[in-house]
């Protein structure tokens, strides 16, 4: 299957919105993970994204896979949406859980919606801290080998200091949990790796790891917002 072909025919378009939500799960969870280094202090954290950093063209390359992955997954993911309301233009009246094996609840059904507010999202954290203040408005650090890098930590206790982002970043994990619970059962689904027998697994799988996510993430704003 080529690209072109996968980007016009129904199933490739499952496929390739699957396998491309398939690999930001693990760029969250990773991102999530380095996240959480925030809590040992200033030492650990500057240091983690420094090294980040340090890794140059490798960690260019991984972010233009990224950026890349999440545009086609977006578009792909719009467009399917599209459809369905372009084959259904009228609503239906009341909405029933389908239950095995459709799992049509409400995160499958607020999934383009979720979606559209998580790329709002995106945007306005890149601006935030990848494109936030750094070492020219005064927010350096150095760390314990005496070199000098960008105050992320300060940058980010400054950040959730403030309500807004302290109580809405939160929500909008919550969101993002809502949207790993579908979306990781879904690309399981549609990359062909579901049978009847692993499908109610699979599912709380999914549901777990949407709120391990969340949870993840919405600990360390709250954390600074009230410990800090």
């Amino acid at each position: 299957m080529n690209l072109i072909t996968a980007l016009t025919s129904p199933v490739g378009r499952k496929v390739l919105t699957g396998a491309t939500g398939i690999g930001l799960v693990a760029f969250v969870i990773a991102h999530m993970i380095g996240n959480l280094s925030y809590l040992p202090g200033p030492e650990a954290y500057n240091g983690y994204a420094h090294k980040l950093l340090s890794l140059g063209w490798i960690f260019y390359t991984i972010e233009i896979l990224l950026a890349l992955c999440f545009l086609l997954h977006a578009i792909i993911g719009i467009s399917i949406q599209i459809r369905r309301w372009q084959a259904r233009p009228v609503g239906y009246k009341m909405y029933k859980s389908a239950g095995k094996p459709s799992r049509s609840g409400y995160s499958a059904r607020s999934m383009i919606f979720t979606g559209i507010i998580l790329l709002g999202f995106l945007i306005l954290h890149l601006i935030s801290f990848k494109y936030g203040p750094g070492v020219a408005e005064g927010y350096t650090a150095t760390l314990d080998n005496g070199e000098s890098v960008r105050d992320l930590h300060r940058l980010m206790t400054e950040k959730f200091k403030e309500p807004l982002y302290a109580f809405g970043y939160p929500i909008i994990m919550i969101l993002l949990g809502m949207h790993m619970r579908h979306g990781v059962w879904s690309a399981l689904q549609s990359l062909g790796m579901m049978s009847r027998r692993l499908s109610p697994y699979l599912y709380a799988l999914a549901a777990i790891l949407g709120v391990f996510v969340a949870v993840g993430f919405l600990f360390v704003p709250l954390y600074i917002y009230f410990l800090v």
